[in-house]
């Protein structure tokens, strides 16, 4: 990195040359933001796409700049209709969309959903730690008392600054990096987002129920909303939720999960480990305690999920074979009682406990839809649950294509087979 007050240039294989201003490269330049070279942007999924080695470093500078563009741009359009107030209070808009993955988990969102009493919860939430550490503390000194705490509610959602949607919101710059960068580096057409139309819809809009300004999009931008939607789909459906790549999530998943059950690694201890310290640190301890878990996951788990022998789906259920059923409210994410039919499964399957595993990914928000529309008549409207009658029902549509490419597995760590019928019989029988 140059010198700690000295702007940046960096080269970006997506969008060219990023170039962060003083107090963004003191940031980048902190032991906590290097921590993100060694985090993979999608955790497992280079054991299917190899490619997809690319890092949260580097998402997290395309963000920055992305943030930094659409600034410019609204300024630019808007200046003489928005009070300067608004542009004050965005200078640390893009510093939040450099830092929004500061607290990131290792192995993407593999680690999200563990929980337990010293679990320090989401990364967003874990962002703070990291905020508060020394380097990135001196880094944002200069911009003023309260920086810190601004930056972190733009980043968790809380904040009530008019530009807070270019980094949490249905508009955010995250989505519009991730997707272009993880299909590249998958090297899949499914993630290509009209990002230069996008940005050139973004307008500054008064909400008509509070009267505050936010981020909104044109009318005649909301062709490129569309392909946003539907790009997430497909990179849902083909990269993120892809089966293989969800087997190596499981595993990687379990393998903590049983780690913390076990008292080998502590819940805090998984926020501060990268990709590689977290696998290394568990296989010491492991190995140090012993124990018939400490065993399994050493000489069993660990080694399979290196050589990539991964959980082998035992059944699949669609969105179409699973209509009209009574699904348990825990069936979408890990704890005692999944875990119990899992272990009930893998039982009668001639398995140990643990090595049955159901994966059935939830993601309420992944198609959430609340913006401003300003209309061709110049008014304001919002986009909510109930869409705009007679210009867009993007909503309906956002919610059939979440439940459409929802897909329930069961994996199990030796080949097996069960029929859906005899999945469908044990998980509605417990609903």
């Amino acid at each position: 990195m140059p010198p700690r007050n000295a702007p940046a240039s960096i080269r970006d294989p997506i969008w060219g040359t990023i170039r962060l201003d003083a107090t963004a490269a003191r940031i980048a330049d902190t032991p906590a933001f290097q921590r993100l070279r060694y985090i993979r942007q999608l955790g497992l999924a280079h054991l299917v796409y190899p490619g997809a080695t690319h890092t949260r470093f580097a998402h997290a500078l395309g963000v920055y700049h992305l943030v930094s563009t659409a600034l410019r741009a609204l300024r630019e359009r808007d200046a003489d209709s928005v009070p300067d107030r608004v542009w004050r209070a965005a200078k640390l808009v893009p510093y939040a969309g450099l830092l929004h993955d500061i607290g990131h988990y290792p192995f993407s969102h593999a680690l999200d959903d563990l929980r337990g009493e010293d679990h320090p919860g989401d990364h967003e939430a874990v962002g703070a730690h990291f905020l508060e550490s020394s380097g990135v503390r001196e880094a944002l000194a200069e911009l003023g008392p309260g920086a810190t705490a601004e930056i972190g509610a733009l980043i968790r959602g809380e904040s009530t600054a008019p530009l807070r949607g270019l980094v949490h919101g249905s508009l955010d710059m995250d989505k519009m990096d991730y997707l272009q960068r993880d299909a590249r580096s998958c090297g899949v057409p499914y993630g290509e987002v009209d990002v230069e139309r996008l940005l050139q819809g973004l307008v500054m809009l008064r909400d008509p129920e509070s009267g505050a300004f936010e981020v909104g999009v044109g009318e005649k931008a909301v062709s490129a909303l569309e392909s946003l939607l539907f790009a997430k789909y497909q990179m849902f459906r083909n990269v993120y939720w892809h089966h293989a790549v969800r087997a190596g999530t499981v595993l990687c998943a379990r393998i903590v999960n049983d780690a913390v059950a076990a008292g080998l690694v502590g819940g805090r201890e998984l926020a501060g480990p990268t990709d590689d310290e977290l696998l290394h640190l568990i296989g010491r301890r492991a190995e140090v305690r012993g124990g018939p878990v400490a065993e399994r996951i050493r000489r069993r788990w660990l080694p399979a999920l290196r050589g990539r022998r991964l959980p082998k789906r035992a059944a699949e259920l669609t969105a179409a074979d699973l209509a009209g059923r009574n699904l348990p409210p825990w069936i979408d994410a890990p704890g005692p009682e999944r875990r119990a039919l899992e272990d009930q499964i893998a039982a009668g399957l001639s398995l140990q406990p643990g090595e049955v595993v159901i994966d059935f990914p939830y993601k309420p928000a992944m198609f959430q839809l609340d913006l401003l529309v300003r209309r061709r008549s110049g008014r304001a409207e919002r986009l909510g649950k109930a869409g705009i009658p007679g210009v867009i029902d993007l909503p309906r549509v956002a919610r059939e294509l979440y439940r459409t490419s929802r897909v329930l597995r069961v994996f199990t760590f030796e080949k097996r087979s069960l029929s859906s019928d005899e999945v469908l019989d044990l998980v509605t029988q417990t609903a």
